[in-house]
């Protein structure tokens, strides 16, 4: 999907929950939407001061906080990054695969290892509330 397309259907779900998709937010909403892998907030923060000039962390880390809340993107905890997420319209497992050589990540939506996860922590008496599964390793492309 195009970044407008992605830009457009945001606006519409922000629309549809009474949220403001503001300036800086469509920007930082493009950025991650132009990026290949994860990016750090320091780095979208250098990108972001191009046009913002006057954009300081928490400027950054307060658009962060709200495209991560309606489910633009996905924080890669094990990185401290950030990834868009092309499937935000709905709610989805999510696992993450994460190139150790060139960073490159790619999202993956499965039900069936979602389903185990829940299914092993409700044995335990937990309830999961939210899952992201991390996988480090290679890609295609450097494990040659």
């Amino acid at each position: 999907m195009n970044i407008e397309s992605l830009v457009s259907k945001a606006k519409q779900v922000c629309d549809n929950r009474g949220a403001r998709f503001t300036p800086i937010r469509e920007k930082v909403f493009r950025l991650l939407a132009t990026a290949q892998g994860g990016v750090g907030a320091y780095d979208l923060l250098e990108q972001l001061k191009l046009t913002e000039s006057g954009a300081k962390p928490a400027t950054i880390y307060r658009a962060l906080d709200f495209l991560a809340e309606l489910g633009f993107i996905h924080k890669i905890e094990s990185t401290n990054a950030f990834m868009l997420c092309h499937h935000f319209d709905h709610i989805h497992p999510v696992q993450l695969l994460i190139c150790d050589s060139c960073g490159f990540v790619k999202e993956l939506h499965s039900s069936v290892i979602s389903h185990e996860l829940n299914s092993l922590a409700a044995e335990s008496g937990f309830i999961v509330s939210g899952q992201t599964i991390e996988a480090h390793g290679k890609c295609g492309q450097c494990k040659e």
